[in-house]
């Protein structure tokens, strides 16, 4: 089979490799149809993340068709569409039974990370059972993809641990793919204003024609508390990870209010203790679980969410090499998600 293959920091390639087998009476192998690039993947090949070793076949993100199932597998046979967790959960652990699937003790984010991912034509999926969903006929699989992370990721992280809820004036600070899936699950909860902060216009515009009241690009915390007539907002979703957006949510956030970190951070951050100790403020932080999974596949099926709208760019899973360079030059190329597409 042909995968993504990682070989240290800035090197990478679409290469022959030998088609995953069971290993494990719970695993599944999976033929990918479609699968994506996330800014995770980036970060890796910029050598963020050093316990991806060179020779790993990247991604996390996927929707396929079953192939092979291991003799303990009982919720899946071969033939089966199914989406792809970005997190692998055994289900039976302290933390996944406090649905912290993240932290799996037999799992947790490994694909693309520790074990080999989804950017390839088959992929092995540990803890089968618990780490697929099976795809209701007739959805799109070229929408559901966009359901292995950034929108489980966005609710959860974002919206979910930001406690958004009817009548707030919700900030999103970074307009990329997690970003703008913290703005579509924001509406679930009906908050009153909806503000996206960047600095890439085409991002804002998309951002408006996704339901976002308000958009700044400069100047972010004078523009948010003029817009706020001074007050701040009730919720400040941090969805880039650099020191200065996280400022942003500290300078923007009103009494009694949240800030949630999505953003991944590479670097240290200087948390302003002696302006917020008397704010009664609430910060979180959080890696997905995907335990919202089951209930976002309910709301695409309705037709009440529509992820599709994120995806800028489609190609074929053998232009995947191209595809991480457009998405490299995200401003440039005007990308938000990539959606690529097995031949077979």
């Amino acid at each position: 089979m042909k995968a993504l293959v990682y070989h240290g920091p800035g090197k990478y390639g679409w290469e022959e490799k030998p088609r995953p087998s069971i290993q494990e009476p719970t695993d599944a192998i999976v033929r990918i149809t479609h699968t994506t690039i996330c800014g995770t993947d980036l970060h890796i090949l910029k050598g963020d993340v050093p316990a991806v070793r060179p020779g790993r076949l990247l991604g996390h993100e996927g929707v396929g068709v079953i192939e092979e199932v291991g003799e303990e597998v009982e919720a899946f046979k071969p033939g089966e569409r199914v989406l792809i967790s970005c997190i692998t959960s055994c289900g039976r652990c302290d933390f996944c039974r406090k649905n912290m699937y993240a932290h799996c003790r037999n799992g947790g984010w490994i694909l693309g990370h520790l074990i080999d991912g989804t950017q390839a034509e088959f992929v092995r999926i540990p803890q089968a059972d618990n780490s697929l969903y099976k795809l209701p006929p007739g959805l799109d699989e070229a929408v559901a993809v966009m359901l292995s992370d950034i929108l489980p990721t966005g609710h959860e992280i974002g919206v979910r641990n930001g406690e958004v809820k009817l009548g707030d004036t919700l900030a999103i600070v970074g307009a990329g793919p997690i970003g703008l899936a913290c703005l579509l699950t924001a509406h679930f909860y009906s908050p009153a204003e909806i503000i996206m902060v960047d600095i890439d216009e085409n991002r804002l515009e998309v951002a408006r024609n996704l339901g976002a009241t308000q958009v700044v690009r400069e100047d972010p915390v004078r523009r948010v508390l003029e817009l706020t007539e001074n007050e701040g907002v009730d919720v400040a979703i941090e969805a880039v990870g650099l020191p200065e957006t996280f400022d942003i949510c500290q300078s923007i956030v009103k009494p009694g209010g949240h800030i949630a970190n999505v953003g991944v951070h590479g670097k240290p951050v200087e948390f302003h203790i002696e302006a917020l100790w008397i704010k009664n403020i609430t910060l979180r932080t959080g890696l997905v679980n995907t335990d919202t999974i089951p209930l976002l596949l309910k709301t695409l099926k309705a037709g009440r969410l529509d992820p599709g709208r994120l995806v800028t760019h489609s190609l074929k899973l053998d232009e995947i090499e191209r595809a991480y360079a457009v998405f490299g030059n995200a401003e440039r190329e005007k990308a938000i998600k990539m959606l690529l597409v097995a031949a077979h």
